[in-house]
C-alpha cells in the first residue's frame, strides 16, 4: 500500500501551497493538496516523502508511467544534441511524422505537428476551412477542444465559455448522446433511434447559413464526464456528414495512445475522420501534438501558411517516438484493455452496493463515475464526488478534481503500465474512501 508518512498536506507541501497562492493566479483548476516531487510508474512521492496510487496519468498525459528510464534516457540524449531550430528540419521531425502515419489507418498519410492539444484544433480548424468551400463547423454541447479562442468556440463547455464575450462566428452546436442523462429526455440507445443524431438536421436548418465545412468531435467527452456514445452512434454521424459532404474532424487529443484499449480509439468503430487531433499521451509528459490527416486536406495548405515556433521540435519528437516504441514493446495497449477491465467489473459490482455510484462507463484505462444522491432522481452529488476524491488523497491514492457537466463525476485514468497489484490497490483505497465519504455525508 502506499506510504503515508506525514500528515496531509504535510509541512513542506503547505509550504508550497502558500507560495503558490501567493504568487499564481487562481485560473488554474483546484485540485487535491498534493504537492509532486517526483513519480515513477504509477506512484507518485510528493515534497513530504508520501506515496501516492497515481489515478490521474498527470491529467491523462504520462501513457508509458512517470519518468520511463527509456523515455528518459532518449529525452537525455536528444537534449545534448539540439533542442529546437523551429522551422528547418530535423531527423527526429521527420520520422515522428513517419511513424505517426505508419501506426494509423492506411488512409491517413499526413501529419502535422505542433505543441499543445489546442493547438492541433486549431490547425485542424483552419485546415478545413482552407480546404472547403464552406466555413462553418459543427461541435457537441459539452465538449471540450482546448482553452484558445478556435478551440473554445467549436467545444460547448460552459468553464472556458463564460466571461469572455463574443466567440469565434460559425460554430454549430448539437446535443452530444449523453445517455445517462439524455438531452431529448429519451436515454435508450436501443430504442431511441439515434433521436440526437436526427435532432442534426434540425439544427443545420435553423443555424447554417449554408455554409457547413466539418464536423468535430471527441472520441469520448472527456471534461464533460468521460461520456461515451452508444455502439453505432459514430458510424451514423461518420454517414451523415459524407451525405452532407463535409470533413470529419476526431479530438484524440485525450483518447489516443492505448488509452481506451486500442492504439487510436477510432479504431472501436468503423469510421474515417479527415483529420484527427492528437496530443497528451503522444509525448507522455513532454509538449507534443499533432493532427493526423489525408492529403486531400492538407495538400490545400500552401507553404507557409502554418507553423509552430515549437511544434516538432527535436527533443519532444524524441520523446514522443520513444513514448510509441515503449507503447508497442511493452504491450501497454493490450495492459490498457486487461487492466481497465478488471477496474470496470470491480466498479460495476462495487454500483449495485451503493445507490450514489449512479453511472460507471469507460473504455480501457479511462473510466467515469458519476455520483448521485440516489438511483431514482439520479440528481447529480457534486460534493460528494469531492469528498470521495478528497478521501482517496488522505488514504494515498491520487485522483483527478471531479469533472463532467455538473462537477460530480470521478475520472479513472492511471498509468498504462499499472499492475494488477495496483489496480486492486488501488480499488480498495477507493472502496474505503467511499465508505469514509458516505458515513461523513
Amino acid at each position: 500500500m502506499p506510504k503515508i508518512v506525514t500528515e496531509l498536506p504535510g509541512p513542506k507541501a503547505r509550504e508550497y501551497l502558500a507560495k503558490s497562492e501567493k504568487y499564481e493566479p487562481r485560473s488554474i483548476g483546484y485540485q487535491e493538496p498534493l504537492v509532486w516531487e517526483k513519480a515513477s510508474g504509477c506512484v507518485i512521492t510528493d515534497v513530504d516523502g508520501n506515496e501516492f496510487l497515481d489515478w490521474s496519468s498527470g491529467v491523462l498525459v504520462t501513457n508509458v508511467g512517470h519518468s520511463h528510464p527509456y523515455h528518459v534516457e532518449q529525452i537525455k540524449a536528444q537534449a545534448e544534441k539540439l533542442l529546437n531550430c523551429y522551422d528547418f528540419l530535423t531527423t527526429p521531425r521527420a520520422d515522428l511524422a513517419q511513424k505517426l502515419v505508419e501506426i494509423s489507418p492506411d488512409y491517413l498519410d499526413k501529419a502535422f505537428l505542433v505543441t499543445t492539444g489546442s493547438d492541433a484544433t486549431e490547425a485542424a480548424i483552419r485546415m478545413v476551412r482552407r480546404a472547403h468551400d464552406g466555413w462553418e463547423i459543427i461541435g457537441f454541447h459539452g465538449a471540450f477542444h482546448g482553452r484558445t479562442l478556435g478551440a473554445a468556440s467549436v467545444g460547448a463547455s460552459l468553464g472556458v465559455h463564460a466571461g469572455y464575450g463574443p466567440l469565434v462566428p460559425g460554430c454549430i452546436h448539437a446535443p452530444f448522446p449523453y445517455c445517462y442523462r439524455c438531452p431529448l429526455g429519451l436515454g435508450d440507445p436501443a430504442t431511441c433511434g439515434f433521436q440526437c443524431l436526427e435532432y442534426l438536421d434540425w439544427v443545420v436548418s435553423q443555424e447554417s447559413c449554408g455554409e457547413l465545412c466539418a464536423v468535430m468531435t471527441e472520441s469520448y467527452q472527456g471534461g464533460a464526464g468521460s461520456i461515451i456514445p452508444p455502439p453505432g452512434w459514430f458510424e451514423q454521424l461518420d454517414q451523415w456528414r459524407q451525405e452532407k459532404g463535409i470533413f470529419f474532424i476526431l479530438d484524440e487529443v485525450q483518447s489516443s495512445f492505448g488509452r481506451t484499449g486500442k492504439m487510436f480509439c477510432m479504431e472501436h468503430w468503423d469510421i474515417h475522420p479527415d483529420l484527427v487531433t492528437l496530443g497528451k499521451g503522444l509525448g507522455s509528459g513532454m509538449p507534443c501534438s499533432a493532427v493526423l490527416g489525408t492529403s486531400e486536406v492538407m495538400d490545400a495548405l500552401p507553404p507557409g501558411s502554418m507553423g509552430s515556433t515549437f511544434g516538432g521540435n527535436p527533443i519532444s519528437s524524441a520523446a514522443a517516438l520513444a513514448s510509441i516504441e515503449i507503447i508497442e514493446r511493452e504491450n501497454l495497449v493490450e495492459n490498457s484493455a486487461k487492466m481497465g477491465q478488471i477496474i470496470l467489473d470491480a466498479l460495476t459490482e462495487m454500483q449495485d452496493k451503493y445507490e450514489q455510484l449512479g453511472d460507471v462507463r469507460g473504455m480501457g484505462l479511462v473510466l467515469g463515475l458519476e455520483m448521485v444522491e440516489d438511483e431514482k432522481s439520479k440528481k447529480p452529488a457534486k460534493d460528494l464526488a469531492a469528498q470521495v476524491v478528497h478521501q482517496c488523497y488522505l488514504h494515498g491514492l491520487a485522483c483527478i478534481a471531479p469533472i463532467g457537466m455538473f462537477g460530480n463525476v470521478i475520472r479513472v485514468a492511471p498509468p498504462l503500465v499499472i499492475t494488477e497489484e495496483q489496480v486492486n490497490e488501488s480499488l480498495e483505497i477507493f472502496a474505503a474512501s467511499l465508505e469514509a465519504a458516505l458515513a461523513g455525508a
